[in-house]
């Protein structure tokens, strides 16, 4: 039977194994990295106080800002003008601030300077919300608009290396057929660690990204099976392996 590897970390990973396995799809989980406090969580109240606008890059952005004010015993201000790039993302950002957020339907950086509240922002002083780099088109596409945008990196994302070279193998014999990874940044990684020899069999996976630049990266890495989501949220992910699981049963009647 054919199985699924889910890279994404903490509990979105283990959610979305485990709806796999409610659906009878053999899934295993492996991170490929993990979440800690990021470096600029003392300065989050005052950064928060002095903007115009605040951009939540991701739903760890969120949760780890929410996280740091909870400790001070303080609320994410009413005053800033509120954006996330998707939905999990604008869902927390809109419950913890108890403010309209604003999202692109489509989840990438590009479809977020589309936003017509985001295009006249001369003189605003605008926050990114956001893990140990990542998001510099944001940044630098708003400096170009006139505004003044700083970083607030309230998370950090550390790289899990597969130290045992015989877990490919391993991956290999448990009929690992499918792999999600949902960033860039993690694709990169996950190659990297890759042996030589499990190189052919890697790229002949069926990979699941959820944006057209992370597929193009996955086409220039060698992979020639890529299903580009247009999103990183564990149900649209759950319906796209769903979907491809029945197809892949019906072919085999």
């Amino acid at each position: 039977m054919s199985t699924v590897l889910v890279t994404r970390p903490g509990l979105d990973g283990e959610t979305l194994c485990l709806s796999l396995q409610q659906r009878q799809i053999n899934s295993l989980h492996h991170p490929l990295i993990k979440l800690t406090q990021g470096r600029d969580c003392t300065s989050l109240i005052n950064d928060l106080s002095r903007s115009d606008i605040v951009i939540a890059v991701s739903q760890y952005a969120v949760l780890w800002a929410q996280h740091t004010l909870q400790l001070a015993q303080q609320n994410f201000p009413t005053i800033p003008l509120y954006f996330a790039i998707g939905n999990k993302t604008a869902e927390y950002l809109q419950r913890y601030t108890q403010s309209p957020v604003i999202s692109p339907q489509i989840s990438d950086s590009e479809h977020l300077l589309d936003l017509p509240a985001l295009k006249f922002v001369k003189n605003k002083r605008i926050l990114i919300l956001r893990g140990n780099g990542g998001r510099e088109l944001i940044q630098q596409k708003l400096q170009q608009r006139g505004a003044e945008v700083y970083y607030n990196e309230i998370y950090r994302r550390e790289s899990l290396p597969i130290d045992d070279v015989n877990q490919w193998n391993q991956w290999k014999m448990q009929a690992v057929s499918h792999l999600i990874i949902t960033s860039g940044e993690q694709l990169a990684f996950f190659m990297s660690q890759v042996p030589k020899q499990y190189l052919p069999w890697v790229t002949q996976l069926k990979l699941y990204v959820p944006s057209l630049r992370i597929q193009q990266q996955a086409k220039e890495l060698g992979f020639s099976h890529i299903i580009n989501t247009g999103s990183a949220a564990n149900p649209v992910l759950l319906d796209c392996l769903s979907k491809t699981f029945t197809t892949g049963q019906k072919h085999d009647r």
